[in-house]
């Protein structure tokens, strides 16, 4: 759910870094209440055309990335270095003594693990997001162009 979060946080803030106000100006001399008028039109047809909403709430063109199985952890790796530390123990003629040391070792390397795969897990997170952003971007500036090109066959100036 935190990645839902993250995700639309960083789409909201570049909606509105490049969600663009423009000018336009009536070349024709057209009264305001007509290019109110063309100014809607123009939104529905450049929202037909490119499929896109300015007005709607970003949403994920695909999911997340999963989360992996985990690999480990401390607890599991304990217990794993244990296992080996009591057979080597054993054979060196202290079982309690290789049981312990395979157990902080495998513990440590464990956690290191655990570790690794947080941080693997936010990345992938973190690259998703920006994907995203990215494809909203796109979409947006396929959706101005359109307005633009609308409201200029109209007979407006834009800017």
């Amino acid at each position: 759910m935190r990645v839902f979060y993250v995700f639309f946080l960083i789409l909201s803030f570049s909606t509105i870094s490049t969600a663009q106000e423009f000018f336009v100006f009536p070349s024709e001399g057209q009264s305001q209440e007509q290019m109110d008028r063309d100014k809607a039109d123009c939104m529905i047809w450049a929202r037909n055309q490119t499929g896109f909403d300015p007005m709607q709430q970003p949403t994920a063109t695909t999911p997340p990335p999963t989360q992996g199985a985990r690999q480990g952890g401390v607890i599991r790796g304990g217990a794993r270095g244990a296992v080996v530390g009591t057979a080597t123990g054993a054979i060196a003629g202290n079982t309690g003594r290789g049981a312990a040391i395979g157990a902080s070792t495998g513990a440590l390397m464990g956690g290191f693990r655990a570790q690794d795969q947080r941080r693997n897990q936010q990345a992938s997170n973190q690259q998703w997001a920006n994907q995203q952003a990215a494809i909203h971007a796109q979409e947006r500036d396929r959706f101005n162009r359109a307005y633009i090109a609308c409201l200029q066959g109209k007979g407006y100036g834009v800017n």
